[in-house]
């Protein structure tokens, strides 16, 4: 049974700034690089189409030795799939820049800013150890007053890095002015999760340990490397998606309702959730799971072995399947096993949250089938909600079927990188990750990852095309 529903998001807060200034300049620090082609150009299109952020000025720097033209028809290619092309946005792109510098030289970021004009927002689309280089240096020169400052995800390489990035950031501007970005956060599905849970009576009061037996956070993809070692074989399962990305989803669901959606309330709500998330039993041998694919079919398409991948080092043994079990130590949630996973080259796409209820405490003598828990799922691709129930069905009237109820979203007003964009531009940080927070992020991982490193957590191998290892956590809902 499928029921179409409106495709906005949540209501979006209102802004902390009355009117947008009519004159900003955007400043892309690693512009070259395929975050800003493939997620975040596309998003300022989409953005400005909208008719948002007028009177826009864009720059891009990188090291690499591109010159102007070559750098408005990245731009002019990467708005060009979300539609950008009017008026307005060719304006955007005939009047950007591109200038080639070292983003970590002082004299470099000099000139850089001297070219910008009105408030500046300052994206690092750089690797993190470059950020805290380009940040230093930023420190040491100043920046404009009113400049905002934009971060990608990993925020540092640990809890101690990203201690001493939040440090130097103050020194910068106001933690306001910080907008850490997870781009999770501008999904409309994702925004979803505050109107589903908190106006929705029939959820809200069973969302804790009394009816809840496990909650999983799942983001499969078919994809394999795709290109992306540069990045990804640093990184890993685990610190690309889960210490991130599904971390927040995990606050979003596991809050406690919020006085409101203004950005304090809300973000240290979030905070509340993950300073009180800990590993299950505190043991990250028993709570982790780690694996790698080898070689494989999905699709017809043949995928390598991940250690026989261009620019992959087989002695990092990065993984490409990453799980772990928490438990949220709150009165509403004790107990609970909340379980994460991210892989990648597995057989099917699955990018969901899965609240699994427990069982009735007692079922009338005579009824038959009704193992099957209830469930409530919401898909983040494609954008859905479901509700599995047990009903009578065909047949013997005593008999129990499993029925599924879904509603289709359709897509949010903006890409998530135009919503987490359009929040730094109004001066609206709802949708960026607070500093304490991105380090809580990493305190929860940081056992795993010590763990896995000294290999007390064995590097399992599953096949490209498959479901993963067979020993995965995520195993029979418990009763």
């Amino acid at each position: 049974m499928t029921t179409p529903v409106p495709s906005n998001p949540a209501p979006r807060p209102a802004s902390s700034a009355t009117t947008a200034p009519l004159r900003q300049t955007l400043l892309v620090l690693g512009a070259s690089g395929d975050l800003t082609g493939r997620l975040l150009l596309p998003g300022l299109g989409a953005l400005l189409a909208s008719g948002a952020v007028p009177g826009l000025r864009l720059i891009g720097s990188g090291m690499d030795d591109w010159d102007d033209e070559r750098w408005r028809r990245r731009v002019s290619d990467s708005f060009a799939p979300v539609g950008a092309d009017g008026p307005a946005e060719r304006a955007v792109v005939q009047a950007s820049r591109y200038v080639s510098a070292d983003v970590t030289s002082e004299d470099d970021l000099r000139r850089l800013l001297a070219d910008c004009a009105g408030p500046v927002v300052i994206f690092f689309a750089l690797p993190p150890l470059v950020t805290a280089r380009a940040a230093a240096a930023l420190a040491r020169i100043g920046v404009p007053p009113g400049t905002r400052l934009m971060l990608e995800k990993p925020f540092g390489v640990d809890r101690i890095s990203a201690h001493s990035l939040n440090n130097l950031l103050s020194t910068l501007v106001p933690e306001d002015q910080v907008y850490r970005i997870d781009h999770f956060l501008g999904k409309s599905t994702v925004l979803n999760l505050l109107g589903l849970r908190f106006a929705n009576r029939i959820f809200e009061p069973l969302l804790n340990s009394a009816h809840v037996a496990c909650v999983d956070i799942v983001f499969d993809e078919t994809l394999g490397l795709e290109g992306r070692a540069g990045y990804y074989d640093g990184a890993g399962a685990l610190i690309d998606m889960v210490q991130s990305h599904l971390l927040q989803v995990l606050a979003l669901l596991a809050m406690d309702p919020p006085p409101s959606l203004r950005a304090q309330e809300l973000r240290g709500r979030a905070a509340q959730v993950l300073r009180a998330a800990r590993l299950r039993d505190d043991d990250p041998v028993a709570a982790s799971r780690r694996a790698r694919y080898t070689a494989g079919e999905i699709a017809g398409r043949r995928l390598p072995d991940y250690a026989a991948e261009p620019g992959v080092d087989p002695s990092r043994r990065t993984e490409t399947l990453a799980e772990v079990v928490l438990t949220v130590d709150t009165w509403r949630w004790s107990g609970v096993p909340f379980r994460l996973r991210s892989g990648k080259a597995v057989a099917e796409v699955r990018k969901e949250a899965i609240i699994t209820f427990k069982q009735p405490e007692r079922v009338p003598d005579g009824l038959i089938g009704y193992e099957h828990p209830d469930r409530l799922r919401i898909g983040f691709g494609p954008d859905c909600l479901g509700l599995d129930l047990n009903i009578n069905g065909p047949g013997n009237p005593f008999d129990l079927d499993p029925v599924r109820l879904t509603a289709d979203f359709g897509p949010g007003e903006l890409p998530a990188y135009g919503e987490v964009l359009r929040g730094a531009f109004e001066g609206d940080p709802t949708l960026s990750v607070r500093g304490d927070v991105a380090e809580e992020c990493w305190r929860i991982v940081e056992p795993v990852l010590a763990a896995w490193k000294s290999d007390a957590v064995p590097l399992r191998e599953y096949a490209a095309g498959s479901t993963g290892p067979d020993d995965s956590l995520l195993g029979p809902v418990p009763s």
